[in-house]
């Protein structure tokens, strides 16, 4: 199955509501499949507009009228529908090429100098290819060769790092033992 076609289709069809399939992730199973699909606001995004609860609905029924008529995954499979949430999912350069400068964590379909799982700053997109500096090293590689990625998120810019409480003690932190 070509999630990337997937994606394609799935944005087309959720253009009148406003909402762009970010990407596609299909996980098989013996049982029961799942088919995760995320959404996005298109560009430009509209100043605090997010994806809603609602949005979700909405792209759920209508996706799933969609994979009802043109059947493009054989057997059984549920159907998840979300917003990318803080820690975004990558599925293009394009997408890599968006968040350059921040933190990504992605696994390699091969070994890249003897690593799959790399966590780092992405530096450069140019096209497809990727350039990402972890471990002090810089590794280059096409979007092609990875197999999942997603943005770690900036806690501290994000407002969730603790901070110590009057005193001086940060919270979650046992305090030094005196001898």
């Amino acid at each position: 199955m070509d999630t990337q076609a997937l994606a394609q289709r799935f944005s087309e069809a959720l253009a009148d509501l406003g909402l762009v399939c970010l990407g596609v992730e299909f996980t098989p199973s013996q049982g029961q499949s799942t088919l995760r699909v995320y959404l996005d606001i298109p560009e430009p995004v509209e100043a605090g507009r997010e994806v809603t609860l609602d949005d979700c609905e909405a792209a759920s029924r209508e996706l799933s009228a969609l994979l009802d008529v043109e059947d493009p995954i054989p057997g059984h499979y549920v159907l998840e529908v979300s917003s990318p949430g803080i820690d975004r999912p990558l599925f293009t350069a394009a997408q890599f090429a968006k968040v350059g400068g921040q933190e990504v964590k992605l696994l390699l379909k091969a070994p890249l100098d003897g690593r799959r799982r790399l966590r780092g700053k992405v530096l450069a997109v140019e096209g497809e290819r990727i350039s990402l500096e972890a471990e002090g090293k810089t590794f280059e590689f096409d979007h092609a060769e990875v197999e999942s990625a997603r943005v770690v998120p900036d806690w501290a810019a994000l407002g969730y790092v603790p901070q110590p409480k009057p005193g001086g003690r940060t919270p979650g932190k046992k305090p030094a033992r005196r001898k």
